[in-house]
């Protein structure tokens, strides 16, 4: 066979490239124009952006791959920021993250899951009556704080419906910064310790969070929930999570959640939060569970010496056994 009357050879054949006619490369833009941005909200692969006082929704630019973008990251953004109707930017970089607050679905989930980045503060709201008290659901928050580094406060809601007397006792080995409330109460006292902070506020359902977050807020309308009387569990009311300018500082609302699992978290991160016992769990045994009665363990030692306080030590088993889902001894 010819063409225009020259023999044809397998030189001739036409193949087609794969993935796109363009040569690959691994020099991604450098994007210098960039504007600077904090992500408020996610919501199906939609990220609002507060770019220079203003709100932009954006889209993740492909070269960023698979990585996630969560609330609370600071990023890089090009394209339409003017923030208008139907307009979009583009995620294009991702800053390094000064913290992360992670937690699994369970105790043996492999898969992390981010809630939140950059925090400092980690707001644990626990209502002490409709629904009752949940201290394992605290315990494991605790976990989650510490091993994201995050100092922690403990708001306590409806002491209006029973005293926080119990609970405070319960937590007083671990020296955590409380504030109790009740519905007809002022909130300065929380708001005093939320001013310049990035608090992200976690709960179950029901506690009251979102009913905070409105009177915090006013502008923010969350969803507010009733809990069952009889099963004494609530609906999710918020679906995801969202930051809220507050002062000179941030107020990141997440969904409640029923389950806090720490798969993520090992023994050793959970002594970090207690310095002193890290110290004395040295001179442990290798693979020490430093629950009560373990052999040999510098933590039975130290408590009988009187060198250890014996709440800080019921404190730390308690923590470690939240991991598992034992009391810790």
């Amino acid at each position: 066979m010819t063409r225009r009357g020259r023999q044809l050879d397998e030189n001739d054949v036409r193949v087609r490239a794969r993935g796109g006619s363009r040569p690959r490369t691994r020099v991604r833009p450098k994007h210098e124009n960039a504007k600077q941005g904090f992500v408020t909200a996610v919501d199906r692969g939609r990220y609002t952006c507060l770019v220079e006082g203003r709100e932009v929704v954006a889209v993740k630019a492909r070269e960023l791959g698979r990585g996630s973008i969560v609330v609370g990251d600071r990023v890089s953004l090009v394209g339409d920021l003017s923030g208008q109707p139907d307009t979009l930017g583009r995620v294009v970089r991702v800053q390094e993250r000064g913290s992360v607050l992670r937690r699994t679905a369970d105790d043996t989930d492999p898969v992390e899951r981010v809630i939140v980045a950059n925090a400092d503060q980690l707001v644990i709201v626990c209502s002490l009556s409709d629904p009752a008290p949940q201290p394992r659901f605290v315990d494991r928050c605790l976990v989650a704080a510490y091993d994201a580094g995050l100092s922690v406060l403990l708001c306590l809601t409806k002491s209006d419906l029973a005293s926080p007397d119990e609970l405070l006792r319960t937590y007083a080995g671990l020296d955590l910064d409380t504030v109790v409330t009740h519905a007809d109460g002022d909130l300065d006292g929380l708001r005093s310790r939320l001013r310049e902070r990035t608090s992200v506020m976690v709960g179950s359902s029901g506690v009251g969070k979102s009913t905070l977050v409105n009177q915090l807020v006013p502008h923010a309308r969350r969803t507010v929930g009733h809990v069952n009387p009889v099963t004494g569990q609530g609906r999710h009311t918020s679906s995801s999570a969202v930051a809220f300018p507050f002062g000179d500082g941030w107020l990141i609302d997440t969904p409640g959640v029923r389950s806090f699992g720490l798969a993520h978290v090992s023994a050793d991160d959970v002594l970090a939060g207690f310095p002193e016992l890290e110290e004395a769990a040295l001179i442990c045994p290798d693979g020490c569970p430093h629950t009560a009665g373990a052999p040999g363990c510098e933590l039975d030692a130290g408590v009988t010496a009187g060198r250890l306080a014996t709440d800080r030590v019921s404190s730390l088993r308690r923590l470690l056994g939240s991991r598992t889902g034992e009391d810790g001894g």
